[in-house]
């Protein structure tokens, strides 16, 4: 087996966190359109809880762990991305709200490069600049763009771009934290911390749900379980920015369910900047020597 092997895996193992992720994205919002998006973050984080417990009781480990402050600033950094991003998904189309999320792996690289130590490669800052040129055609400001171009809701933006600041956070710990916990341990203490605190944010506006909607929030804690478990199994194979950076195809999975079933139409300034994310993400990815981007998927 070659040395490139557990990166490789590492890569594949982010890509299908990235489908996963997107099928609750589009869950979120369908559950959305009637329930408060607090309520759908209870819903998520309690099926994961769980799931998770399940899993652990199976496998015969425990699930407390050993470096439990970090397991339980994950799950803090974790409830607070989660809620940002759920409530920008409801208020915001569904590619523009994932395309602002998945700049996640430029704070990422950022965080890892200022806390951990890790090496700024010059592909990383070229990525980071292409990602950043792409959120402004996204976002359109009106202080640069002027009054001729529609805007995305400012609020709406700025809890968006809150939430992949606390998700970058978030992998960073997870980086941290490294091989030394296993990742159903890490995966459990999001829901663990997350549970608790949503519930006491429900209760002023609880609706109780549809069937329809209790099968789309059931669908919501079980995707975002599966992509939980391959994002961290990925994220402690790859260095941090490169590893979350594969998360950017969450974009092209967002545009794919935002035209075909929630007949939204991205214009073209959306379009651009959503191709300067992904192609920047590409340009990250391709980092081994002679190897090319689509050996990700292989």
């Amino acid at each position: 087996m070659s040395d490139s092997s557990p990166r490789t895996g590492g890569l594949r193992d982010m890509v299908v966190a990235a489908f996963f992720f997107s099928v609750m994205s589009l869950l979120v919002k369908l559950a959305g359109q009637r329930l408060a998006a607090q309520q759908v973050v209870l819903f998520r984080a309690a099926v994961a809880l769980v799931l998770s417990w399940g899993l652990l009781r199976r496998s015969g480990m425990s699930p407390w762990g050993t470096l439990r402050g970090l397991l339980l600033l994950r799950g803090l950094l974790g409830f607070c991305a989660l809620s940002c991003f759920f409530w920008a998904l409801v208020h915001l189309p569904l590619a523009e709200a994932s395309v602002i999320q998945y700049l996640n792996p430029v704070f990422t690289s950022l965080l890892a490069a200022l806390l951990l130590g890790e090496r700024l490669e010059w592909r990383a800052a070229l990525s980071v600049l292409g990602s950043l040129s792409g959120l402004v055609l996204v976002l359109r400001p009106a202080f640069l763009f002027g009054g001729g171009v529609e805007s995305l809701d400012p609020l709406a933006s700025g809890v968006a771009l809150a939430g992949a600041v606390f998700s970058a956070a978030a992998y960073t710990t997870v980086r941290r934290i490294g091989p030394a916990e296993h990742p159903l341990v890490i995966v459990f203490w999001f829901p663990l911390v997350a549970t608790p605190l949503s519930l006491p944010m429900v209760l002023s506006v609880w609706q109780w749900p549809t069937p329809l909607e209790w099968v789309a929030l059931l669908g919501v804690g079980v995707a975002t379980q599966v992509a939980q478990v391959f994002m961290t199994r990925g994220l402690q194979k790859e260095p941090a920015a490169r590893a979350t950076a594969v998360s950017y195809l969450q974009v092209v999975f967002a545009f794919m369910w935002g035209v075909l079933l929630l007949g939204e139409r991205p214009d073209t300034l959306t379009l651009v900047g959503a191709s300067l994310i992904v192609g920047s993400t590409l340009l990250l990815l391709d980092w081994r020597k002679g190897r090319r981007v689509a050996a990700v998927g292989s």
